[in-house]
C-alpha cells in the first residue's frame, strides 16, 4: 500500500491519465454513481438506506444488475461487505446514510484497515450548503475514517463520481488492499450531469506494480544454500497477493518448513508435512519454536504483528529474517530485517521458483525429503511432545471436540467465519484449512460480532459452499438481527455457537492474571443479590426463542450423546439455521504466550489438571 493521500475534494485527487473516454446521457448523480459500480462488476452492495442516501437507493432499485442487500444494522452491513470480500478477493461493497448511518460503519472501516480486506464503503451527506453547520444527521465522516483508510473521498462535484469510482476500486484492489470511502453530499446525489466514463486510471505517486529486484531474489538463494535451519513465516499477503500455489512450490523445492500468521491460514495447506500449522500467542508450539529458533527466517506477506513476535526484541534473535512485502511502510518497521524485499509477492515467487529449479532444487513432494534432516528431526520431536490438546470428558461437551467433529463432518471443505474470543482461537486450532479464503475472521481489530454477518458475505460470493460461522454467545449476539435479513433474503449461512455463558477469553485473562476475579463477564444472572454467585441453569438470551422470532431453525445440545445427530441435522439444513452448544466456562485456549512475553514462557497445559510443561525447556 502507497502512502495514504486524502483530499477533502476529489478534485484536489490526482488526475487520472483518461484516454478514449466514453461519454454518458444525462443522469443524476445517484444514477451515475450505480453505473460506476456496474461498470466495475458489482453484483452485490449491503446498504442501510436513510435520509442522506435515499437518492443512492433509488437508483439502485433500476439497476438489473446489482442485488442490493439489507442488513438489519450497518455495522452488520459492514462485516457481511467484509466477508464478501475475504472469501472472493474482490472489493466488498457498502452503503450508508449519514451521521450515525455513517459512524455505525466505522469498526468495519477499521477492521478492513488491518486486515488488509478491499472495501468500498459509500456514505450519503449532507447538502453542501448545510456542510458544516451541524445540520441533522451531519458528521465528517471524512475526517473521522482518515487514520483507518487507505484513501477517501469527499465528492464536492458531480462531473467526479465516475473518475472517484474507478479510482476507488483501483485503489482498494490494488497493491497492499484496503478500504476505500466515498462520502457523497445529497445534492450532488440529486443534481444532473452528462458524465464521462473514464477508461483507466493511473494516480500519480501511486505504483502498486513494484517488482523485487534480481539482486534481491539471488541474495536470497544463497542464503537459503547456507542455512541450516531455515523457517517460512508466511501471512494474509499470500492469500490477498493470490501467491499460495507459488508458495506451495517455494516450498516443496527449498523443503523449508511452513508456520502461517492467523491472517495467512490457508494459504499453506495444513495437511502438508511441511505445514506448522500457524503461529503466535495461542499458536502451536513448534511453530513458535521453530520460527524463533530458526537461523534463517524467510518473513513473506506479514507485518510482525505483536500477537506473533511476543516480547518483539527477542523474536529470531538469532536469525537471518528476509522480509517480502508489498508495503513499504511495513518493511523495518517493527522488526529491522537483515534482506527487506519490497515488491509484489507472486511474482517474486515465481521468479525464485525458477532461480531454484535453476540452481539444481528439484520440487519434492510428500515425504521424500533430503534436506536439513537435522532441523526436521527437531521440529518433529516438538511436534510429537506437544501437540494441541485438550481433556475429553463422557459427558460434558468440549467445545475443541465440537469443532474436531465439525471438520470431520464436512471434511475440510466448509468456509469458515468467526466472531472474537476463544472459540475464534479454537476454531483456528481444531480445524485444518487446506485452502485460501476458508478462515475469515476479525483478527487485527478483533471485533465481537464479525462472525454471522461475515458469513453472510461469503455466502453471497460462494453460494456453492457450505458457510459456517463459529461463533460465542457474547459475539454472536452482538449482531445477531442479521438473521432477520438472512430470512428474509435467503441466505444461507449457518451459526455453530458454543455458549459457555461467559465473555470466556476475558474470563481466562482472569484467571490466569486477576485471580479468578470476575469483573462483569458472566452473562447469565445470579443467584444473590451480590452478584457473586452465578447461576448457571439460566441461559440468557434464550437463542431458541430469538430464532423461533427470526424463523429460522435451531437446537440446543447440552450432553455430548446428543451431539452427532445435532450436527448432522445442523449441516443437512438448506437455509439459515443455528446449532448453539453448551460448553464448560472454565476451559482455556492453550497453548498460551502471555502478552509481551516470549515463546519459552509459553503455557502449555494447566498446572491444575496435569503437569506443566515447558515448550522452552532444552532449546
Amino acid at each position: 500500500m502507497s502512502k495514504k493521500t486524502t483530499s477533502k475534494s476529489a478534485k484536489k485527487a490526482a488526475a487520472p491519465a483518461a484516454q478514449h473516454n466514453e461519454l454518458g446521457k444525462v443522469m443524476t448523480g445517484a444514477d451515475i454513481l450505480v453505473e460506476a459500480l456496474e461498470r466495475e462488476g458489482v453484483t452485490t452492495i449491503f446498504a442501510y438506506p436513510g435520509g442522506a442516501s435515499m437518492a443512492m437507493h433509488q437508483a439502485l432499485t433500476r439497476s438489473k444488475k446489482i442485488r442490493t442487500i439489507l442488513p438489519r444494522h450497518e455495522q452488520g452491513g459492514v462485516f457481511a461487505a467484509e466477508g464478501y470480500a475475504r472469501a472472493t478477493g474482490r472489493a466488498g461493497v457498502v452503503m450508508a446514510t449519514s451521521g450515525p448511518g455513517a459512524t455505525n460503519l466505522v469498526t468495519g472501516i477499521a477492521d478492513a484497515f488491518l486486515d488488509s480486506t478491499p472495501l468500498v464503503a459509500i456514505t450519503g451527506q449532507v447538502p453542501q450548503a448545510f456542510m458544516g453547520k451541524g445540520a441533522f444527521q451531519e458528521t465528517d465522516v471524512f475526517g473521522v475514517t482518515a487514520p483507518i483508510v487507505k484513501h477517501n473521498y469527499l465528492v464536492m462535484d458531480i462531473n467526479d463520481i465516475p473518475r472517484v469510482v474507478k479510482e476507488a476500486f483501483y485503489i482498494a484492489q490494488t497493491g497492499r488492499p484496503g478500504p476505500v470511502l466515498i462520502d457523497i453530499p445529497k445534492n450532488i446525489q440529486m443534481g444532473k450531469t452528462q458524465p464521462v466514463w473514464p477508461k483507466e486510471i493511473k494516480l500519480r505517486g501511486y505504483n502498486p506494480d513494484v517488482r523485487v529486484g534480481d539482486a534481491e531474489l539471488n541474495e536470497l538463494i544463497g542464503l537459503i544454500r547456507g542455512a541450516k535451519k531455515p523457517m517460512l513465516y508466511v501471512g494474509g499477503g499470500i492469500i490477498s497477493g493470490e501467491a499460495h500455489a507459488e508458495l506451495l512450490e517455494f516450498a516443496e523445492r527449498a523443503q523449508i518448513p511452513v508456520a502461517t500468521t492467523l491472517m495467512g491460514v490457508g494459504c499453506f495447506p495444513e495437511t502438508h508435512p511441511l505445514s506448522l500449522k500457524w503461529l503466535g500467542m495461542h499458536g502451536t508450539v513448534y511453530a513458535n519454536n521453530a520460527v524463533n529458533e530458526a537461523d534463517l527466517l524467510l518473513a513473506f506477506g506479514v507485518r510482525f504483528d505483536d500477537r506473533v513476535t511476543g516480547k518483539l526484541e527477542a523474536f529470531c534473535e538469532h536469525g537471518t529474517i528476509v522480509h517480502l512485502e508489498i508495503d513499504n511502510s511495513e518493511i523495518n518497521k517493527n522488526k529491522i530485517v537483515k534482506l527487506p524485499m519490497l515488491g509484489d509477492v507472486r511474482d517474486a515467487l515465481t521468479r525464485a521458483n525458477k532461480m531454484l529449479a535453476t540452481a539444481g532444487y528439484e520440487r519434492v513432494k510428500k515425504h521424500a525429503y533430503s534436506l536439513y534432516a537435522p532441523w526436521r528431526a527437531q521440529i518433529a520431536a516438538w511436534k510429537k511432545a506437544f501437540p494441541f490438546y485438550y481433556e475429553d470428558t463422557e459427558v460434558a461437551i468440549q467445545p475443541q471436540y465440537v469443532i474436531e467433529q465439525l471438520y470431520k463432518l464436512t471434511k475440510g471443505e466448509a468456509i469458515i467465519t468467526t466472531g472474537v474470543g476463544q472459540h475464534q482461537m479454537w476454531a483456528a486450532q481444531f480445524y485444518n484449512f487446506d485452502k485460501p479464503r476458508t478462515l475469515i475472521s476479525s483478527l487485527g481489530l478483533g471485533s465481537m460480532g464479525y462472525g454471522y454477518p461475515s458469513a453472510l458475505g461469503a455466502k453471497m460470493a460462494r453460494p456453492d459452499k457450505e458457510v459456517i460461522d463459529i461463533d460465542g454467545d457474547g459475539s454472536f449476539v452482538m449482531n445477531i438481527q442479521e438473521l432477520a435479513c438472512a430470512r428474509v433474503e435467503g441466505i444461507a449461512a449457518k451459526a455453530l455457537v458454543l455458549n459457555n455463558l461467559h465473555l470466556g477469553m476475558v474470563v481466562q485473562w482472569e484467571d490466569r492474571f486477576f485471580k479468578s476475579n470476575r469483573g462483569h463477564t458472566f452473562l447469565g444472572v445470579f443467584k444473590d443479590e451480590k452478584h457473586e454467585v452465578p447461576d448457571m441453569n439460566t441461559i440468557y438470551p434464550d437463542f431458541q426463542k430469538i430464532c423461533e422470532g427470526f424463523d429460522i431453525p435451531s437446537k440446543r445440545v447440552s450432553h455430548k450423546k446428543d451431539l452427532d445427530a445435532a450436527l448432522k441435522w445442523f449441516l443437512a439444513q438448506k437455509t439459515a439455521c443455528v446449532l448453539e452448544v453448551m460448553v464448560p466456562y472454565s476451559e482455556h485456549v492453550l497453548p498460551m504466550i502471555p502478552s509481551g512475553a516470549t515463546y519459552k514462557d509459553a503455557i502449555y497445559r494447566d498446572a491444575e489438571k496435569r503437569e506443566t510443561l515447558s515448550p522452552g525447556a532444552g532449546l
